[in-house]
C-alpha cells in the first residue's frame, strides 16, 4: 500500500492511497463471499456461491462496491495509524476507477486534531506562578461576620405579624399585569411569595406593597425596564393589580453561644468562628488555586497558535449547553421552558457563546499539546484507583455499573488525571 498526505487548510489533511492488486484481491474474494450468502445455489454451500454466479445476480457494480467498502475500511485504518495521524469526524472518501488486476486507487479528506504551536510562553508563566506564591491567602475578621450574619439569616424564624408591610418582610401577594386593560402572557400569579427590598420585581413593584396590611388591594402603573428581558415589554408602561397576603416578620435570632451550639458541636461562639476560618481559608486557597490555572490558561491561549475544525467547536458548543442546561434544571427549571422564557433557542446560544467555545477548545488542546511533549502521561493503575474512588461515591455501585459507560468513564479520567499533570508541571516553572 503507498499513502501520500497532503495538508489542507483548516485543521485537514488528504491521503491519496493505492493498493496493488495483490493486496486487494483477497477483499474481492471476501465481498464475493459475503454476497453469496444471499444466494441460494443447488449444490452449493451458503456463502460457496462461485463468483460468476454472485455477479450474474447482483451485477459486476454491486461486488465491485462490495469490495471497495471491505478495501477502504481496512486500508484507510491502517494508512492513519502508518501516518500516525488523529483524525476526527467521518472522512469524505472519493474513489477512482475500479478496474480488477489493477490498482485500488482512492482519496481520503478528513478533519485532523489541530496542531498546536506554542512561542515564549515559559516567562509568562513563570511570573505568574512568582505572582501566586507571593499572594497569602487570608481570612479577616469581617469575613467570618459577614458568613455568621448569612447563617443567622438563613436560619431566621417567620412570624406572621398583623400590621403594615415593611422592607425585609415576608409576604404573600395575589397580582396581574395589564397592558390597555388587557392581561399579558404570564401576568397573572396568586399567593406569591417574595420578600419585599430584595429587588426580585422590576424597580418600584415591591415600593408598593410597603405600608399595606394584609387583605388590602391597590392599583398602580409602572414602566418595565429598558433593558428588560422580554423585548415586548421592554421600557413600555402596565397596570399593576395587587392583593396582600399575609405579612411574616423575619426574626434573626442574635449570633452568641447559643446561635454556635444550635448549628453542632460547637461549646462557644469563639469555637464556632475559629471551625470557620479554618474552612473558609480551605475553600479560598481552592478558589485561588482555581483562579491561579485560569490566569495560567488565559496566558497559554494568548501565546498560542492553532486552527479550530467545525466538529471540534460544535462538540464544545453542545457541551456548554448540556453543563448550562443542568444546572438550569438543578434550580427546579425545564431548561425548555427556561428557553421559551428568554425567547432563544440553542442555536442563539451557540453563537453567542462561539468565542468562549473556542477559548475552551484552545485551553484542552494546549493542554494535550503540553502532555505529549513533556511525554506526561497516566499508567492505567492511576486511572483504575480514580475510577473505584469515583464509583465509590454512589450507594449501589453494581447498579451504577450496569447504567454507566465504562470506556467512557476511562477516558474522562485519564484526562482529568492527565490534566493535573500537566497543571502539577506547569505550576513548577
Amino acid at each position: 500500500m503507498h499513502v501520500t498526505v497532503k495538508k489542507l487548510p483548516a485543521s485537514k489533511v488528504e491521503l491519496s492511497i493505492s493498493l496493488p492488486w495483490e493486496e486487494w484481491k483477497d477483499e474481492l474474494d471476501h465481498a464475493t463471499e459475503h454476497l453469496a450468502k444471499e444466494v441460494k445455489v443447488s449444490g452449493f454451500r451458503p456463502g460457496k456461491a462461485p463468483r460468476d454466479m454472485v455477479e450474474k445476480r447482483f451485477g459486476k457494480e454491486a461486488l465491485l462496491m462490495e469490495s471497495a467498502e471491505h478495501v477502504v475500511s481496512h486500508s484507510y485504518a491502517k494508512a492513519l495509524e502508518e501516518q500516525k495521524i488523529d483524525a476526527i469526524g467521518r472522512p469524505d472518501v472519493k474513489l477512482g476507477t475500479i478496474v480488477l488486476e489493477k490498482p485500488f486507487e482512492y482519496t481520503v479528506t478528513t478533519v485532523v486534531m489541530p496542531e498546536v504551536t506554542l512561542t515564549s510562553w515559559e516567562k509568562d508563566i513563570k511570573k505568574l506562578n512568582a505572582d501566586f506564591v507571593k499572594k497569602e491567602d487570608v481570612i479577616d475578621d469581617k469575613d467570618i461576620e459577614a458568613e455568621l450574619t448569612k447563617l443567622a439569616e438563613m436560619r431566621a424564624k417567620l412570624v406572621t405579624v398583623n400590621r403594615e408591610a415593611k422592607l425585609s418582610d415576608n409576604v404573600l401577594v395575589d397580582f396581574s399585569v395589564l397592558q390597555n386593560g388587557v392581561l399579558i402572557e404570564n401576568g397573572k400569579s396568586e399567593k406569591h411569595p417574595l420578600v419585599l427590598g430584595k429587588g426580585v420585581f422590576i424597580p418600584g413593584f415591591e415600593e408598593n406593597l410597603v405600608g399595606m396590611k394584609e387583605g388590602e388591594e391597590k392599583e398602580f402603573e409602572l414602566h418595565f425596564p429598558k433593558e428588560y428581558h422580554a423585548k415586548h415589554l421592554a421600557g413600555k408602561p402596565a397596570t399593576f393589580q395587587v392583593k396582600l397576603g399575609i405579612v411574616q416578620e423575619r426574626v434573626v435570632a442574635p449570633i452568641d453561644d447559643e446561635f454556635a451550639k444550635s448549628l453542632g458541636d460547637f461549646e462557644t461562639l469563639e469555637v464556632l468562628k475559629e471551625n470557620m476560618r479554618k474552612g473558609m481559608l480551605e475553600e479560598k486557597k481552592v478558589k485561588s488555586k482555581e483562579d491561579h490555572r485560569a490566569h495560567i490558561l488565559d496566558s497559554l491561549v494568548g501565546k498560542a497558535e492553532l486552527e479550530y475544525p467545525d466538529i471540534l467547536v460544535e462538540e464544545e458548543q453542545v457541551r456548554m449547553i448540556r453543563e448550562f442546561g443542568a444546572q438550569v434544571e438543578s434550580m427546579g427549571l425545564q431548561f425548555v421552558d427556561y428557553l421559551t422564557q428568554m425567547k432563544k433557542t440553542e442555536d442563539d446560544l451557540k453563537k453567542e457563546w462561539l468565542p468562549q467555545a473556542k477559548k475552551r477548545l484552545a485551553a484542552h488542546l494546549i493542554l494535550v499539546h503540553l502532555a505529549k511533549d513533556q511525554d506526561i502521561d497516566v499508567d492505567s493503575q492511576e486511572i483504575e484507583a480514580e475510577m473505584n474512588r469515583t464509583l465509590q461515591s454512589y450507594k449501589d455501585i453494581k447498579d451504577v455499573e450496569k447504567n454507566i459507560d465504562m470506556e467512557r468513564l476511562y477516558s474522562a479520567v485519564q484526562g482529568q488525571l492527565r490534566n493535573e499533570k500537566t497543571f502539577n508541571f506547569l505550576e513548577k516553572l
